[in-house]
């Protein structure tokens, strides 16, 4: 006896059948811890308004969340903290008022300032690991408002006079670009920045140099570009 005969009607897999295959090569697969993640909402946080610093992937068989102002986990940065057991709050050295904590380990922050702005760190406690737990970091960066230039001659004499143009308002913790004709500012002599990239002197302006002139605003959070300026050459 040999094996039987090939069936002569063709095999077909129905997507059900993959969609099964896949998902239980899926539910086979061991878990991965998630790691701690932070995300601010709204995501653009202007000066003046809230924002809520929402915790993901929490863990299972948790004891309390502390929170602190910057990386470092130790009591000159203590914001506040949250036990689950007991539902109490504590509040640390540098807790201001405007900082409440929640039972899912959020951290709300109203009526936020420049002072706000910078790195948030949690760390988050676990039944019988009291020392080490987990921890997770965010930074927080302020909207960024919208920029204007500011020129010290906007009718300048053709090729004999030097403008400054400023990006203002000043703003901390932020870098300026600067743009002439929709394009990112050539390496010129006769275009000269300062340290930081705020003002931009122009010598001896030119048609090719008149503009017009865009600058822009950005931190990791966000950015924010000024309207076009044009100088009038005389």
């Amino acid at each position: 006896w040999g094996p039987p005969p090939p069936p002569s009607y063709p095999l077909h897999i129905t997507w059900k059948e993959l969609l099964l295959t896949a998902s239980l090569l899926i539910f086979w697969n061991p878990p991965t811890t998630a790691q701690v993640t932070i995300e601010a909402q709204p995501t653009k946080v202007s000066e003046g308004k809230d924002v809520l610093l929402l915790v993901h992937n929490l863990p299972q068989n948790l004891t309390g969340y502390s929170w602190y102002k910057g990386q470092i986990i130790d009591l000159q940065h203590y914001i506040t903290a949250y036990t689950i057991d007991t539902e109490m709050i504590v509040f640390g050295p540098v807790y201001s008022g405007r900082e409440t904590v929640y039972s899912n380990a959020s951290l709300l922050i109203q009526n936020v300032t420049k002072n706000d702005t910078g790195s948030y760190t949690i760390q988050i406690t676990k039944r019988g690991d009291e020392t080490k737990g987990l921890t997770g970091h965010f930074t927080l960066y302020l909207e960024i408002p919208k920029p204007y230039i500011s020129s010290s001659n906007l009718n300048p004499k053709e090729g004999t006079e030097t403008v400054i143009l400023s990006c203002d308002p000043d703003t901390q913790d932020v870098s300026y670009l600067w743009w002439i004709k929709g394009q990112r500012l050539p390496i010129s002599r006769k275009l000269q920045l300062s340290e930081n990239n705020r003002t931009l002197s122009l010598f001896g302006v030119t048609k090719d140099t008149a503009g017009p002139y865009e600058c822009e605003m950005k931190n990791p959070g966000s950015s924010s570009r000024s309207d076009p300026v044009t100088l009038n050459l005389l």
